[in-house]
């Protein structure tokens, strides 16, 4: 038994909330597995495959030499910086405007989260994060004592966020906006002339643009956005004032990503952040607290191979939107795709007065299928609430499944209908 601590403990740490995924897990041990019945896991975003043989191959050689067991510079290896710029004008256009000294390599894209958020804000500063939010961002801002403000989105627009009504949000407490895209949890991929209508609001007010983009490989339609072109294509039409000066990237957007999706490599830790070589010192102090330096093995293993890697990622990307498709047409028809992309589906359930927390707890409980409740992906609920519209959907990560694990949760889903006993709405 843990003993009374003779301290106490940070009142920010105190005041952030619990990693929620935990909690899904913890449900799904009342299951009773059989070899007909099996566990159906759909909950945290994990790579479903494992990563390309030459780039394990690769990690072995490398991991295994005494060269390599140093110190790396804190920004990372030169050749992955380099490497990733030519990734980059593969992945957003060949004028993207990037060099390697506009990059730093992290211990994963959530670490380039808290360093970023640690060069550029102050306890009692505002972050804007869109809702429904990844928690480890809203956990990340609680920890470092910066307050959330809430951008709520609704079903009806796609769970696909305002400019108009973040721009009503913006004091002089403002220090970023926070977007995700493709989405986590709800999968929704923001178009290219939004995410510039949310880099021009930026610019207008001074504050940074922070778009995570962990799941940019698997965007299968064109380019994710074209913030790094000298010279963007035009938004549509808004009502906010944009500034006279011309773009420039490097003012305003702060981008990260994580090689933990597109390469299968997520216990290795190895994420991005591309921002202007006048924020990099800010986020290598950050760094050297936090870091020293990230992984060197996989960061040697990478660099080389990053070109030959492109059809595995691209194949990737292309089975990943299978099976979505899979997914959206066996899915029970009660059961409602609001969004849909990247590694997620964000769904309502069909149960009337229900919250997800609910739905999910007795889904992990008695039929075996996990999968995570909105309200984890938001500000808390009371318990024992009765479930509005925002409490009624559910994430299910379509990447940690093959297609047959699919259609057997389907297949769950429309039992659970039958067997719950609950008022079903449609």
């Amino acid at each position: 038994m843990a003993g009374k601590l003779a301290f106490r403990i940070s009142r920010n740490i105190e005041r952030t909330g619990r990693p929620p995924i935990p909690q899904a897990y913890k449900w799904a041990e009342a299951y009773v597995a059989t070899p007909t019945r099996p566990l159906l896991d759909m909950s945290q975003g994990v790579p479903g495959i494992p990563p390309p043989r030459p780039l394990l191959e690769r990690l072995g050689v490398v991991a295994s030499s005494p060269a390599t067991c140093g110190y790396v510079p804190n920004a990372g290896e030169p050749l992955l910086r380099e490497a990733m710029v030519k990734e980059m004008k593969h992945a957003y256009g060949e004028d993207t405007d990037v060099t390697p000294d506009d990059i730093a390599i992290t211990a994963g894209c959530n670490l380039a989260f808290v360093a970023a958020v640690t060069a550029i804000a102050d306890p009692g500063d505002e972050v804007i994060l869109p809702v429904p939010w990844y928690f480890n961002h809203e956990m990340t801002l609680s920890m470092l004592g910066v307050t959330t403000v809430v951008l709520k989105t609704s079903p009806e627009e796609g769970f696909i966020p305002s400019p108009e009504r973040c721009a009503a949000l913006i004091t002089p407490k403002t220090r970023a906006i926070v977007l995700v895209s493709p989405n986590n949890p709800t999968g929704a991929i923001y178009p290219p002339s939004l995410l510039l209508s949310f880099a021009k609001l930026a610019r207008g007010y001074n504050i940074a643009l922070i778009i995570d983009e962990t799941y940019r490989d698997f965007i299968t339609t064109g380019v994710p956005h074209h913030l790094f072109s000298p010279s963007p294509r035009p938004s549509s039409p808004s009502p906010i004032s944009e500034p006279s000066e011309p773009w420039s990237w490097r003012s305003t957007f702060i981008h990260l990503y994580s090689f933990s999706k597109a390469y299968c490599i997520p216990g290795h830790r190895l994420g991005l952040i591309c921002a202007s070589p006048a924020l990099q010192p800010s986020i290598q102090t950050a760094l050297d607290n936090i870091q020293i330096c990230a992984p060197r093995a996989p960061q040697l293993a990478l660099a080389p191979l990053l070109p030959s890697l492109r059809p595995f990622v691209r194949g990737t990307a292309d089975a990943l939107a299978a099976r979505h498709a899979l997914f959206r047409a066996v899915l029970p028809p009660r059961w409602r795709v609001g969004a849909q992309g990247g590694y997620y589906a964000f769904v309502r359930h069909p149960f009337a007065g229900v919250r997800a927390q609910d739905v999910c707890r007795r889904l992990a409980q008695e039929l075996g299928v996990v999968c995570l409740p909105a309200g984890f992906f938001g500000p808390r609920m009371e318990e024992g609430g009765e479930g509005g519209e925002e409490e009624r959907w559910i994430r299910f990560s379509v990447a940690n499944v093959d297609d047959e694990k699919v259609r057997r949760v389907c297949e769950r889903l429309k039992e659970c209908e039958r067997v719950f006993g609950w008022e079903m709405q449609g």
